[in-house]
């Protein structure tokens, strides 16, 4: 379980009584989309003809773009994560990561889930690394827009306990 039990109403958008605006919101999909593609080919190299987390991450893009609806997203989020059924360690994660992604535009926090799963599945893909992991992190905070970085930080260590201890240092 990546949510808390209570909201950040920075993470909650303006139309549901918070504080993050359409465009933000957009953004941290597509942050979670990137998160995401960043660790894709660790799906697509045991499961090549399965493109179902390619096409969550793609749903996640089109949804920021305003192009799909949020309920086709989740959907796609929905059916990446059925393509995790069957697998174990990095291939799953990455899988997951996808389906985190493609749901951000339901709920933004999801974006941290798309992060997470997607250090899991390199910490599963390189486990003799110690490194990999914070490697991953690191790639991923650079992806943060800047205006938006403090607000993931802090979030990110805020829900740092529910999404298996991944941020820290």
């Amino acid at each position: 379980m990546i949510l808390p039990r209570v909201r950040d109403p920075r993470l909650v958008t303006v139309r549901r009584g918070g504080l993050l605006t359409d465009a933000d919101h957009a953004l941290l999909a597509l942050w979670a989309a990137d998160c995401a593609s960043h660790v894709l080919h660790l799906f697509e190299q045991q499961v090549p003809d399965d493109h179902r987390p390619r096409d969550a991450i793609a749903a996640a893009r089109a949804w920021a773009a305003g192009d799909l609806g949020m309920m086709r997203s989740r959907a796609a989020g929905g059916q990446a994560m059925g393509a995790a059924r069957g697998l174990r360690g990095a291939p799953r994660l990455a899988a997951y990561a996808a389906g985190q992604a493609a749901c951000v535009g339901h709920v933004a926090e999801h974006d941290l889930g798309a992060a997470a799963y997607a250090i899991k599945a390199v910490r599963a893909a390189y486990p003799g690394n110690p490194r990999a992991r914070r490697a991953e992190r690191d790639w991923q905070r650079a992806q943060v827009p800047e205006h938006l970085y403090a607000l993931v930080i802090e979030d990110q260590a805020r829900r740092n306990d529910i999404c298996w201890s991944v941020f820290d240092d």
